[in-house]
């Protein structure tokens, strides 16, 4: 496995660029304009980029600018009639942040690049033969997006107002029937919204084995057979009968923070020690997990097949995977996102660095986040939340 691994590494480090070495890859990118799209909704995460995007104009003289995006998959159709048209070179989307079904919609379409993972240099802090680097959603990454962070379903609650929060789907529905209008979460397709629904599918489903594998319409009734019950059961006692919900996880947190709702949730273990940090939340919140354990996943960095300044992208990359930028990136006082790196992989200096790194003081350690559930393949989340809208809000595709 060792051998296959680093035979790999010396074939897509020789296809990289024609045999460039990385010195004249970062003479290359000297003075290019990388253009980083990714989600620009988190001061927080807005100010993180823009402290490695100076690092970048200062080390390797790589202009990178943050183009704030809401919706990933719009960009990706830019990049998809950039293609139609025959626009193969000068791309306006140099670095896409994503994951999931944005990576296997820009995979299948033939948006991405070629392989470049192996051949950066701070990826020998990578376990690439890790399934959690390996496969986007069950979909083999193939080199073609490198990772950028971890992330985990979590939720929270105040322990000054409840310090026995309910630990699994079904018992959400006697927590809200004794305590109507206090839980709720995100409106499908929201990012969150779709992650809550795709763990109660994994938490009431018989078939598991199936979500990993690609969607298969005759097996859909099966998979969500034990789902719509327990929902229909949980909305009436919900925030607002269950006729509305938060249109995000950040809307949801702030009910909470209010004191409006009992729980909230995030794809981030970190998030709530960093708002906990900055005041958004009183020092009595805490993180847990469900029992039997919460999704999650990796998210990547891509380069689209057209990128213009791809030399300026390999070292924006290689750049936010040094254990610097990831041990700052992994700080909830800054982000607070799960480092990619594995800490054995590191030299000593370098994995000091994470451990210097404060846990926080609502953050899980890892061992008391329990078990991780793989996502289900990308193909099933349209029809997921098609399926949730229909019979929740009216909404007919």
């Amino acid at each position: 496995m060792r051998f296959i691994a680093l035979l790999c590494t010396a074939l897509l480090t020789a296809s990289l660029s024609h045999a460039q070495s990385w010195s004249e890859i970062e003479a290359r990118a000297r003075g290019q304009v990388v253009y980083f799209n990714a989600w620009g909704g988190s001061p927080a995460i807005n100010a993180y980029i823009q402290t490695w995007a100076e690092a970048a104009k200062d080390r390797y003289g790589v202009e990178v600018r943050h183009v704030k995006v809401d919706d990933i998959a719009a960009v990706i159709t830019g990049i998809q009639t950039a293609k139609l048209a025959g626009r193969d070179a000068g791309g306006s989307v140099d670095v896409v942040w994503i994951n999931g079904e944005n990576f296997a919609r820009m995979k299948r379409e033939g948006l991405l690049g070629p392989a470049f993972v192996d051949a950066l240099p701070n990826a020998r802090g990578l376990d690439l033969m890790a399934d959690a680097n390996r496969f986007d959603f069950s979909i083999p990454t193939d080199g073609q997006e490198a990772p950028w962070g971890r992330a985990q379903l979590v939720f929270m609650s105040d322990h000054a107002r409840l310090a026995n929060p309910p630990l699994k789907l079904s018992d959400w529905v006697s927590y809200a029937q004794q305590n109507p209008g206090r839980v709720t979460y995100p409106e499908p397709p929201n990012f969150h919204g779709t992650t809550f629904l795709k763990q109660a599918v994994l938490e009431t489903t018989a078939y598991a084995d199936w979500l990993a594998e690609p969607y298969q319409a005759e097996r859909f009734d099966a998979v969500t057979e034990n789902l719509w019950p327990v929902l229909d059961a949980l909305h009436p006692f919900a925030w607002r009968q269950g006729l509305e919900f938060p249109d995000s996880a950040e809307a949801m947190m702030e009910l909470f923070a209010d004191g409006v709702l009992d729980i909230a949730l995030s794809f981030n273990p970190n998030d709530a020690s960093a708002r906990i940090l900055d005041g958004r939340f009183p020092d009595t919140v805490r993180t847990y997990v469900h029992s039997e354990g919460t999704i999650g996943n990796t998210h990547f960095l891509a380069i689209p097949f057209n990128a213009a300044s791809r030399e300026g992208a390999l070292v924006w990359i290689n750049l936010l995977l040094s254990s610097e930028a990831q041990a700052d990136k992994a700080d909830p006082r800054i982000w607070g996102d799960p480092t990619v790196l594995d800490l054995t992989r590191l030299d000593p200096s370098d994995s000091a660095r994470f451990e210097a790194v404060p846990l926080g003081p609502a953050t899980l350690s890892p061992e008391a986040l329990g078990r991780v559930l793989p996502e289900p393949h990308a193909s099933w989340t349209e029809p997921l939340e098609a399926a949730w809208r229909s019979r929740y809000l009216g909404v007919v595709r």
